[in-house]
């Protein structure tokens, strides 16, 4: 399973990442974003890679 971390520091709480995760990993109703299905996580990283703040790190597991 790929591991998502959140650096709670860095978070600004945009959503940005909860927008853009093709899985909805993300709980939706959350003000921050909060992983609330690791297991739907593809590892595709796009939370990673569209968060302005560096606050998230996806590591990817053994599927």
């Amino acid at each position: 399973m790929n591991q998502i971390d959140i650096n709670r520091k860095y978070c600004k709480k945009c959503r940005i990442c909860i927008t853009f995760c093709p899985k909805s990993v993300f709980d939706k109703e959350s003000e921050r974003p909060e992983v609330v299905r690791p297991e739907d996580c593809i590892g595709c990283k796009m939370c990673e890679m569209r968060c302005p703040d560096f606050a998230i790190t996806v590591t990817k597991g053994d599927n």
